[in-house]
């Protein structure tokens, strides 16, 4: 049995247990872009720290969940 109908027979078993494929699409954590991307987000987190104007605003009409 070459490869192809292996696959074929593998997949039909799975089938036949009530799955089914999927297909998933996912950033390409190896390009250029994605670097970038998050490159700037860290570095919006971490100068947030430096405006924490609006994190004590959030603060200061929060209710506490834990009290």
């Amino acid at each position: 049995m070459d490869v192809r109908d292996r696959v074929l027979e593998h997949r039909k078993r799975l089938r036949m247990q009530g799955l089914r494929p999927i297909q998933i699409w996912v950033p390409d954590v190896r390009s250029a872009q994605f670097a970038g991307e998050a490159r700037r987000q860290a570095v919006a987190v971490a100068i947030a720290d430096l405006q924490c104007d609006d994190q004590d605003f959030v603060e200061a009409i929060s209710t506490q969940w834990d009290k």
